[in-house]
């Protein structure tokens, strides 16, 4: 459960982004939509090489910099 306390010099809007920041790295949202759906395990097996492949790019890259 995502929850933050107000202060009472904080502004609603304030509070709102904070909330927001927090449930968006919570991975609420994204867990919610990986259950929202049937993926066949052809699929997930797929998708997880691509992220691996991706993550391997981002390093090479990185080493290069």
């Amino acid at each position: 459960m995502v929850g933050i306390s107000i202060n009472e010099t904080e502004s609603f809007d304030r509070a709102l982004r904070r909330f927001k920041k927090k449930y968006e790295r919570s991975g609420v949202l994204k867990e919610y939509k990986k259950r929202t759906f049937f993926s066949k395990p052809s699929i997930k097996k797929r998708m997880k090489r691509a992220k691996a492949i991706r993550r391997m790019q981002r390093t090479v890259l990185e080493e290069m910099a």
